[in-house]
C-alpha cells in the first residue's frame, strides 16, 4: 500500500513513467538516479513552485486548486480519466460519495431485475454494485461468467461474488480469460477510480488489502497507479462449454442509482462467437423466453 498520501503516490506514479524528451525539456547530458521527471521539472511545468509541487506530492500540502491541479495534468501528459482521478484524490475538490461502511443496503430494483430476466433470451448481463460486488445476474450472464457458482448467490449480501475478487483469486475465472493480464489491469484501473471516489469505504479497503495480501500480481499492478474507467472492452474467452468466443462487454450507469452499473456482453452478429453464445443460451434452456434452439446432436 502507498506510504505516501494518494495523491502523493499517483503524482510520483505519473512523472516516474515520463522523460525530459517527452515534455521537450532539456538533460544536459544529467545522468538520473531514478526514471522520470524530477519534482522540479514536473513543478516547472505546471507553473508553481518546486517547494509546494514537493510539498503536494509528500502530502504536506491538501489545498490544490482546481486550476493547479489541471496544470499538473497537463504537465503530466494525464488522459482525460485520469484527469478526473487526480480531482478525485484531491481532498478539496475531490469528489466524495457518501460513506459506506457494509454492502447489505446495496439492492437492485424491481424494474432492473425485469430487464435483466427479459433480456436473457438474448444479451447475457450482470448489475454490479459500488465495490464490484455482483447484485444481480441473467440465466445468461452468469452462464456466460461463473457457471461454477450458485446462481443465487446475489442474493446473498454476505456470499455475493466480487469480480475484482474472482478475477485474482478464482481459478475457473482466471481460466476463462485468454488475455487475463489485459483483464487483471483492467480491473485494477478500475479500483483505483473506485478507491479515490470512496475514501471512507472500509469494505473496500479491506477488499485490496485481501488481494494485496494474496495476489502478488495485484500488488504489481496496483503499484503501477493504473486509472482505467470500466466503458467498452473487447475480450476472448475460452469457455468451458461452448468453446472460445470473442464478446464486446459495456458498462452503463444505473439511472438513479449512481453506485450501480449494467454490464452487458454481445457478440457480432452471425459470427462464430455468435453462435457460441446461442449455443450457451440453448445449453440446458436456461432462459425462460422461447428461443429457437438448434437440435441437440
Amino acid at each position: 500500500m502507498d506510504r505516501t498520501s494518494p495523491l502523493g503516490a499517483f503524482l510520483k506514479a505519473r512523472r516516474a513513467r515520463l522523460s525530459p524528451d517527452d515534455v521537450g525539456l532539456p538533460r544536459y547530458g544529467d545522468r538520473r538516479r531514478v526514471p522520470g521527471l524530477r519534482r522540479e521539472e514536473v513543478a516547472l511545468l505546471a507553473g508553481v513552485s518546486a517547494g509546494y509541487y514537493t510539498r503536494l506530492e509528500q502530502g504536506q500540502q491538501g489545498n490544490a486548486s482546481p486550476e493547479v491541479l489541471d496544470a499538473l495534468a497537463r504537465a503530466l501528459h494525464l488522459s482525460p480519466a485520469e484527469r478526473d482521478h487526480l480531482h478525485d484524490l484531491s481532498p478539496t475538490t475531490g469528489h466524495r460519495t457518501r460513506p459506506a461502511t457494509s454492502g447489505d443496503d446495496e439492492k437492485v430494483s424491481a424494474d432492473l431485475r425485469t430487464l435483466l430476466t427479459t433480456m436473457a433470451a438474448h444479451v447475457p448481463a450482470l448489475v454490479v454494485g459500488r465495490r464490484n460486488d455482483v447484485l444481480a445476474w441473467n440465466r445468461t450472464g452468469h452462464a456466460l461468467l461463473a457457471a461454477h457458482l450458485d446462481f443465487a448467490a446475489p442474493d446473498d449480501p454476505g456470499a455475493r461474488p466480487n469480480l475484482s475478487r474472482l478475477v485474482f483469486l478464482d481459478a475457473p475465472t482466471r481460466a476463462l480469460y485468454r488475455d487475463w493480464p489485459a483483464k487483471a489491469r483492467a480491473v485494477v484501473g478500475n479500483l483505483r477510480i473506485l478507491t479515490a471516489r470512496n475514501p471512507g469505504d472500509t469494505h473496500l479497503a479491506a477488499l485490496i488489502a485481501e488481494l494485496t495480501a494474496l495476489s502478488q500480481e495485484f500488488r504489481s499492478m496496483w503499484d503501477a497507479h493504473t486509472v482505467a474507467p470500466c466503458g467498452r472492452d473487447v475480450h476472448t474467452l475460452s469457455h468451458p462449454a461452448v468453446g472460445e468466443l470473442t464478446v464486446t462487454q459495456q458498462t452503463f450507469d444505473v439511472p438513479k442509482e449512481p453506485h450501480q452499473s449494467l454490464v452487458t456482453f454481445t457478440a457480432e452478429p452471425g459470427s462464430p462467437s455468435a453462435v457460441a453464445l446461442e449455443a450457451l443460451k440453448c445449453r440446458g434452456r436456461i432462459v425462460d423466453t422461447p428461443v429457437a434452439c438448434a437440435p441437440t446432436p
